[in-house]
């Protein structure tokens, strides 16, 4: 589990094929203590499993199912990706309740500038705008963002300079895709509120 607070960004340093999916490593400067073999790591939104860890740097299995869902099939050597470690229960929750579970891609619409701040509109998949609420939250590329003018397949989001400096999302431009995970709360609501299907 994460808050969708990025703590780092990373530097993709190699990308490896592997007979279904690939291998990448990633370097970091977050503490060796925090990536034991076998934890979990938010990249790029999507969580991932540490495989190994050796002088600032780690690296993880990306499986076939990941690289249809998600955007890390697309990156390659010299990419920044955001990391945010799992969370602990004694964590302050910043954010909100990320999984790591990408729902898929969305893409950038447009950026445009209102003082300093921007507001970015990404074009969500048919219907994931359904899952979204007027100032609820959403995660793209694993960022926690605040969400508005809601639509079934569109949703804004304000982004301060601090977050476009620190993140991913101030090297984006239109066009771009990022990893989509609409609220965990919401996608339970809409499976309780599904006719049976026993």
């Amino acid at each position: 589990m994460f808050t969708g607070i990025i703590e780092d960004l990373g530097i993709v340093e190699k990308v490896e094929s592997l007979a279904a999916g690939c291998r990448m490593t990633v370097a970091t400067t977050l503490p060796a203590e925090d990536f034991p073999i076998g934890s979990s790591v938010c990249v790029g939104g999507a969580c991932m499993t540490v495989v190994a860890f050796h002088g600032g740097r780690f690296a993880f299995e990306v499986s076939s199912e990941s690289l249809r869902r998600t955007t890390l099939g697309e990156l390659a050597a010299g990419d920044r990706v955001n990391l945010e470690r799992s969370v602990r229960l004694q964590d302050r929750l910043g954010g909100h309740l990320v999984t790591g579970h990408v729902d898929g891609t969305g893409e950038i619409l447009s950026i445009s500038a209102q003082g300093e701040s921007s507001v970015f509109r990404f074009q969500l998949a048919p219907g994931a705008g359904r899952l979204t609420v007027e100032k609820g939250s959403i995660a793209l590329d694993g960022i926690s963002l605040t969400c508005f003018n809601c639509a079934d397949d569109r949703v804004d989001v304000a982004v301060i300079s601090h977050t476009c400096e620190v993140t991913t999302l101030g090297l984006k431009k239109p066009g771009d895709a990022v990893n989509v995970e609409v609220d965990l709360i919401g996608k339970y609501v809409q499976r309780l509120l599904e006719p049976s299907r026993a």
